[in-house]
């Protein structure tokens, strides 16, 4: 199928031939109007070339799928040809689909249908949706129970084990840092793990929120929501000399972190630039486990060992859902077998 994700006019979109990839342009379009921030469009973009590559191994048109293909779609991502008598195999060919990304293309495959049926080129979303919950607790009660303020559409189609936040020991951290040469890659991993900020908060974040004076940034998180967090002042330390030595001066760009080098020096840095330097100095100080993501996870981690209150976790974290920041209390193998061992020296 020659259908590819193209960035083009500041937005993802897909090019190729047949109807259906005019259909995914308007649904991503659809979503810009209602604004969405460029990650998700970027994301759904992805997601909804690798359901159309299926349609198009299995022959089928969107007007054409019943809810069973969505299962045959499901089985159709977790195959993967034989590598027997091959000199060179993919990396990705090496690895199963997760649960969490099958989960995350039904989603945006429902979105597709949903829209697909107001624009009147399908009668229904043959999206099947997941079964929630067959216990008492589930079901809604009261004088109000027959309103529901969540469609029932949604849910996962296929479990996914439910993990602890990964953090990193502060090792890692320390040879990793060690390892980066400029003042804005220390201030980037910094924000991230005493900010607790993801990477797309980071790349976005403007220089006219950063407070030095009162050690804090304005941060814009997922959905335009927007929150004030605190950072300790060794990420400052490390951004007043970004400024005042490395970032070019005179720069029109809002953003607070650019590219230091090359033809594009002074734009804003990019994912993949981001990606390309934490990627390079995982190899070069040997802290693989080193992730823009972990770094966040860290910050959690410890804010929530030291007994900070969730509501104030969340807030900082920017978290939609309070199950996500409950997720960061959990106890340690060492408090585990601490107990454990003052429970056995209790015993007669």
């Amino acid at each position: 199928m020659s259908v590819r994700v193209v960035f083009d006019g500041g937005v993802h979109v897909l090019e190729g031939p047949g109807a259906e990839v005019g259909v995914a342009n308007r649904f991503l379009a659809h979503l810009t109007v209602r604004g969405f921030a460029p990650a998700t469009r970027r994301a759904y973009a992805y997601d909804l070339l690798n359901f159309l590559r299926f349609l198009d191994e299995a022959g089928l048109g969107l007007v054409e799928v019943v809810p069973t293909d969505l299962f045959d779609y499901l089985e159709w991502q977790g195959h993967r040809p034989s590598t027997v008598g091959r000199k060179v195999v993919r990396l990705a060919e090496g690895r199963g689909v997760a649960a969490s990304t099958m989960n995350r293309r039904i989603a945006a495959v429902r979105g597709l249908f949903e829209y697909a049926v107001l624009a009147e080129v399908v009668e229904r979303n043959p999206v099947p949706a997941a079964r929630r919950t067959t216990s008492p607790r589930g079901r809604r009660r009261g004088l109000l129970a027959h309103v529901s303020s969540r469609p029932r559409t949604g849910g996962r189609l296929v479990r996914q084990p439910r993990r602890l936040p990964e953090a990193l020991a502060a090792e890692e951290v320390s040879v990793f840092l060690a390892d980066l040469r400029t003042c804005r890659d220390r201030a980037i991993v910094l924000l991230m793990l005493l900010g607790g900020l993801r990477s797309a908060e980071v790349r976005s974040l403007r220089l006219a929120d950063v407070d030095q004076g009162r050690r804090r940034v304005k941060v814009v998180g997922k959905g335009g929501k927007e929150r004030v967090v605190p950072v300790d002042g060794a990420f400052f330390t490390e951004l007043a000399a970004y400024l005042a030595r490395e970032r070019p001066p005179g720069l029109s760009t809002p953003e607070c972190f650019v590219v230091l080098r090359g033809p594009t020096a002074g734009q804003a840095m990019t994912e993949a630039g981001m990606r390309k330097i934490f990627r390079s100095h995982r190899a070069s100080s040997g802290a693989a486990r080193v992730r823009p993501h972990r770094l966040r996870h860290t910050y959690g981690t410890e804010l929530a060992a030291a007994g900070m209150d969730l509501l104030v976790l969340r807030e900082l974290m920017g978290h939609a859902s309070p199950e996500t920041t409950a997720a960061y209390v959990h106890l340690s193998i060492e408090t585990l077998s601490a107990e454990y061992a003052r429970a056995r020296e209790g015993r007669p």
